[in-house]
């Protein structure tokens, strides 16, 4: 699989893999042992750039990383994610504190068996603590040879600024696709100005691009979609399926899948985007890594732009709850 760099100099396979949907979020989940054989194949299809956080599980995702490569660990680029604080396993809250921050590089480094991590994420911007001490904090842990790179994810573009200006960022990882175009207006722009690469996550609208949820879809118990109202609301699911049709339609002309057609598209975007869909099965893995085959002319992508901007999308991509801890 061909390469790309984000921000200066951090390179990865230019398809990644986000691991979430391993132990976190989507049930049913593979057994641990399935989950480690799963990792190790995605490394043999030319996956190089992992994706996971604290928050998965919370901390068995990151378990499943560390032993899947604790013996290629140079030849693989681990992404995980600070942000969040824990009684136990249970999530209590947004926290980027400096103490918080020192608790969750000791446990993601011990999880992961090793030590360094590449990309080190903000899952999310804290309210009570300013971007400019957690980028402090980020300076530090790269002076200790504890992280190389870091990012933030669902950040405003007025924050990335913010960060860059005290430690420079690598990476953003906010919500791209065919279904949820949002980043287009002000984040991409800065992103490009900057130097920043973007890494974005559900891809595959949640999986609503490859066509597999229809309406009338039933998901099952304690998957994340059912508190979404894109799909939670049978209306704006069958409303929305117009989309999915066209992304079907641009899947036939270019003898492929609708998978690898919203992954094309993203990848023919900017040359400094690395998608990272999310996957247990290694024949959707083969799938999502043919984007990287599909080729788009100038044309073709003027004319796909055009078309999405037509189609009315309704619902949003979150419940309240979740909005909640987006920054704006």
């Amino acid at each position: 699989m061909k390469t790309r760099t984000l921000g200066k100099d951090l390179i990865v396979s230019e398809m990644g893999l986000g691991c979430m949907g391993l132990s976190y979020s989507q049930p049913p989940f593979p057994t641990k042992e399935e989950a480690i054989k799963f990792l190790r194949e995605a490394y043999e299809q030319g996956v190089t750039f992992f994706d996971t956080a604290e928050v998965y599980g919370p901390f068995d995702n990151e378990e499943l990383l560390g032993e899947a490569f604790k013996d290629i660990r140079d030849k693989v680029v681990i992404a995980t994610k600070f942000g969040f604080s824990f009684d136990g396993k249970n999530i209590t809250g947004v926290d980027s504190s400096r103490e918080n921050i020192m608790r969750a590089i000791e446990g993601s480094l011990n999880r992961l068996q090793t030590d360094y991590i590449d990309l080190y994420y903000q899952h999310r911007v804290d309210p009570n603590t300013s971007i400019e001490e957690v980028a402090q904090v980020m300076k530090e842990l790269m002076e200790q040879g504890k992280i190389k790179h870091w990012g933030l994810s669902e950040a405003s573009a007025k924050t990335i600024r913010k960060a860059h200006a005290i430690c420079p960022v690598t990476a953003l990882q906010s919500e791209y696709s065919m279904f949820w175009r949002e980043a287009e207006t002000k984040v991409m722009p800065t992103l490009e100005e900057l130097g920043i690469g973007f890494v974005p996550f559900s891809p595959l609208g949640r999986g609503f691009l490859t066509g597999t949820i229809k309406p009338g879809h039933i998901f099952p118990e304690g998957d994340f979609r059912n508190s979404i109202p894109r799909f939670n609301t049978p209306e704006y699911l069958e409303n929305n399926f117009k989309l999915v049709k066209y992304v079907e339609e641009l899947a036939e002309q270019k003898n492929t899948t609708p998978a690898a057609v919203a992954l094309g598209w993203l990848l023919a975007q900017k040359p400094w985007i690395v998608p990272i869909p999310g996957t247990k099965k290694i024949e959707r893995l083969k799938e999502n890594n043919s984007g990287t085959n599909v080729m788009f002319s100038k044309e073709e992508l003027e004319n796909i732009k055009k078309m999405l901007d037509t189609i009315e999308l309704v619902g949003h991509r979150y419940n309240d709850a979740t909005e909640s801890r987006v920054d704006k």
